[in-house]
């Protein structure tokens, strides 16, 4: 893994465990006022890790032509 990965798990995993903490002290509203920002964190965590040079599946269509005798 590389040092980034794991730094932006640690990251996760400490917010993550401070909102059980929150809750386990009865701030739930507070978790409740967290947990978009959590959430976009997530979201953006799973966006980064995935590959955006990973080869298409090569089916690719080709643009339709009109032609002017087929029109009624």
């Amino acid at each position: 893994m590389k040092s980034r990965q794991i730094a932006v798990i640690a990251v996760t995993a400490t917010v993550f465990v401070w909102s059980m903490v929150l809750v386990a002290a009865g701030q739930t509203a507070a978790v409740a006022a967290l947990a978009p920002a959590l959430a976009l964190t997530v979201q953006q965590i799973v966006h980064a890790s995935r590959s955006h040079t990973a080869p298409g599946t090569g089916n690719r269509v080709d643009a339709a032509t009109d032609k002017e005798d087929d029109a009624p």
